[in-house]
């Protein structure tokens, strides 16, 4: 007895002791989803030693938390009128009176900074003593803001006349389950009743609310999928099988896939991220081609000889071996994210590859277990293995395969300069919200901030002056002023905001508020209003957002647009041209920082590490095949069908202007774990044709395309139309995955039904003539498929 005549008969002898482990497992990996937690933080690509990582790290020890601002913009000159503006207000206040906010800063909390000449400081008082009561005392209060005070200008308001308020939510929320309760179930709903009862438009925006929001569109559709995925498989199976009990029991394995994915996610206590979420989805379409073979095999059997328990035997011991090789190598190119430092990649493809030999081993207990206790399929069941369109489309591919290889080896080699054309067209984003959902109103709101007030995804700058109280020197400052008129210049950063604004503000406070000294002192000037500002509190409380206790440290901050990785990378060399110039690196160390650009950054690094990923399952698949079938040629015959695909998606990424990002990175190493499934059954199917044929090449090629051709043909149909329910999501990149997978898992399906047989003859001669390969790799082979055959 052969390995898995063995396992067939322990898994059929002891059918309901396996049902009940099958059972025993669900239940506890049921209880784990309690575990599961929303992840609250962006996802980080980098590994935590990374450069930029570290950086990002010692700016948050020095200044904390920098993503915990939230915007309320309003572009309505209506709300100047008395009633409006007192509700705009009052909004504000209501707001800052939540436990999870730190503080807000509105219109009526602007502070005026003036010069008590009689004790030489500054003293801060508010704009508004009371709340305004007729119209003429809010024309004053516009005079003030829009004219007097440019410190508030691109913070409170803008030239056209928008106003915001900013709430800074409290630190050691930010990255909490409480802030996103705060967004859901107080700002939204009072917001909401304050558009209603003045019928205003208030736009939202900042990292907290983006991010809250955008992991609640996940958890929908993470459902949506799910039961998309479902749904469509479902139909599709039954479509070809035409059989209710074979989708039944299709769907159950699926299902109980579906409840193990989520329960690991629960029990190795990952979060659910954008990535972990297309997990259950994912198994659900990876499932159903297991199912789709072992039940095609199961009556192909019963039509053949009409014993249950020998067809039986007989899909897990033939079936078995190849289904189990295909989900290795599926789980093997997942497995390569393993080897990658990013901790969002490598726990999507522990999970991925966990989850994925989960499914093939359900598969293989519960479908020939279910099927031992039902009757045999009735012959309507079986009418599928002899549709008549299925059968001319293997004639088809048959005579393609035998009278026209030399077109298929020519259409080969222009797809393959076509896809070289598109590929470098190709570009790379590292955007933080190009796959958010579009026609979501958040990320409309975005747009209109990054129109208002130039962005709202921070960049900040840290300079170390390297000794205390290095910041305040006017020959550092100055040097500051001059990296701020930089970036002043860029169209995609917002205008900075930092120590000198304040300097600034002190210079005009000190000029009797006179707008046009709102600049940076001389070095005559200095000492008077420096002394003024040593005695003044209020000044040192504006100050301790942009300068450390020590002052040796002092952040720039700025707001960017959403641009690309190249937009960034021209920003930052201009810029670190500036400080290269300004702040000479024996007196100063200035790196830039913040969560925009670490994300920026993690993409590049991403794009580095699938070609390690991808690198590794070419390898993997090569050594499988190397011990397969012992000859170089084989090797390369099996990947030139897998790899051809992932070209011609590249090219297509190019010409319809498809980037490289996180999300779309994915579908290399998931199409080409999935395709190479295609190859193996092929060849396994064609070693044993080979046997049987006495080593005549022809006749196992056709005879494996003939066999193997029908559960191709329906398991790619069945893994395009499973992952074409990615594209109604609402994120830009997950539509972008489901399609580009979908299409290269069809490419996949031609290339390995067309070219890979036309290689194999092409290569007729060397095949044959591989003593090796005889004496080596049939002899697992049990005697009785021999003799049959």
């Amino acid at each position: 007895m052969t390995f898995w005549t063995k396992i067939a008969g322990f898994i059929l002898r002891n059918r309901y002791l396996v049902l009940a482990v099958i059972i025993g497992i669900t239940a506890y990996l049921v209880s784990q989803t309690d575990n599961i937690r929303f992840s609250y933080s962006e996802a980080n690509l980098l590994p935590e030693d990374h450069p930029v990582n570290v950086e990002y790290d010692k700016f948050l020890d020095i200044f904390g938390e920098e993503g915990n601002l939230i915007i309320l913009g309003l572009k309505d000159s209506t709300v100047f009128e008395v009633e409006k503006f007192n509700a705009w207000n009052k909004l504000a206040k209501k707001l800052d009176s939540t436990a999870q906010v730190e503080l807000t800063v509105s219109i009526t909390d602007i502070k005026k900074l003036e010069a008590d000449r009689k004790n030489r400081k500054f003293v801060v008082s508010p704009l508004l003593d009371k709340a305004p009561s007729k119209q003429e005392d809010i024309e004053k209060i516009k005079e003030q803001l829009f004219e007097k005070l440019p410190f508030y200008d691109n913070i409170l308001y803008n030239e056209e006349g928008t106003i915001q308020t900013a709430i800074y939510l409290k630190k050691d929320i930010v990255n909490t389950p409480e802030r996103a309760d705060f967004i859901e179930q107080v700002l939204i709903p009072e917001v909401e009743k304050f558009e209603k009862n003045y019928n205003l438009q208030v736009r939202i925006s900042g990292m907290p609310y983006i991010r809250t929001l955008n992991s609640k569109n996940i958890a929908d559709e993470m459902l949506l999928f799910v039961g998309g995925a479902l749904l469509i498989t479902a139909i599709i199976f039954f479509f070809f099988f035409r059989s209710f009990r074979a989708t039944f029991i299709t769907l159950l394995v699926v299902g109980v896939g579906v409840i193990w994915a989520f329960g690991f996610i629960g029990l190795l206590g990952y979060e659910l991220t954008v990535l972990t979420a297309l997990i259950p989805p994912l198994i659900i379409v990876i499932g159903v081609p297991n199912a789709v073979f072992l039940i095609n095999k199961y009556q192909q059997e019963v039509k053949k000889h009409g014993n249950q328990a020998k067809s039986l035997q007989r899909v897990i011991s033939k079936i078995g071996n190849a289904t189990l090789m295909t989900n290795i190598t599926t789980a093997s190119g997942f497995a390569t994210f393993v080897f990658v430092k990013s901790q969002l990649l490598r726990e999507f493809g522990i999970l991925a590859s966990i989850n994925i030999i989960s499914i093939f081993i359900l598969a293989l207990l519960i479908i020939p277990i279910l099927y031992s206790f039902m009757p045999l399929p009735q012959k309507k069941h079986l009418n599928h293995l002899e549709k008549r369109w299925m059968e001319n489309v293997v004639n088809w591919m048959e005579r393609m395969v035998r009278h026209q290889r030399i077109a298929i080896y020519i259409t080969t080699v222009v797809i393959i300069i076509l896809s070289m054309a598109g590929l470098s067209l190709i570009r790379v984003s590292g955007s933080l919200i190009e796959d958010m959902p579009k026609g979501k109103q958040f990320y409309k709101d975005i747009k209109f901030f990054e129109t208002e007030f130039g962005g709202i995804m921070p960049l900040e700058i840290l300079v170390d002056t390297k000794r205390e109280k290095g910041v305040m020197k006017l020959s550092t400052l100055k040097k500051m002023e001059k990296l701020n008129e930089t970036i002043e210049t860029f169209p995609e950063l917002s205008k900075p905001i930092s120590v000198n604004n304040i300097v600034k503000y002190s210079k005009q406070a000190f000029y009797k508020g006179n707008p046009k000294y709102y600049q940076l002192p001389t070095s005559q000037e200095q000492n008077y209003i420096f002394a003024y500002t040593k005695n003044s509190n209020g000044n040192s409380e504006m100050l301790k957002n942009f300068v450390d206790s020590t002052g040796r440290y002092a952040r720039i901050t700025t707001f960017m647009k959403d641009v690309g990785t190249d937009k960034m990378d021209i920003i930052q060399e201009r810029l670190n041209a500036v400080i290269k110039k300004q702040f000479p690196g024996e007196k100063f160390q200035v790196s830039m920082t913040g969560k925009a650009l670490v994300f920026l950054k993690g993409t590049n690094y991403l794009i580095r590490n699938l070609v390690i990923s991808l690198s590794l399952a070419i390898v993997l698949i090569s050594i499988f095949m190397a011990w397969m079938f012992r000859r170089l040629e084989m090797i390369l015959i099996s990947l030139i069908p897998n790899m051809l695909p992932l070209l011609m998606t590249a090219g297509l990424m190019g010409i319809f202007d498809i980037p490289i990002k996180p999300s779309t990175i994915l579908v290399f190493s998931i199409a080409f774990g999935i395709s190479v499934d295609d190859t193996i059954h092929f060849l396994a199917k064609y070693r044993q044709e080979l046997l049987a044929n006495n080593w005549k090449i022809k006749p196992a090629v056709y005879s494996a395309l003939r066999e193997t051709g029908v559960s191709m043909f329906y398991t790619s149909i069945v893994l395009f139309f499973g992952f074409l329910v990615f594209t109604v999501s609402s994120f830009g990149g997950t539509i972008a995955l489901g399609g580009l997978v979908s299409v290269t898992l069809l490419l996949a399906m031609v290339s390995n039904l067309l070219l890979l047989p036309s290689l194999l003859l092409s290569f007729e001669d060397k095949i044959a003539n591989n003593k090796v390969l005889k004496e080596t790799n049939f002899k697992i082979l049990p005697p009785k498929e021999k003799t049959e055959k």
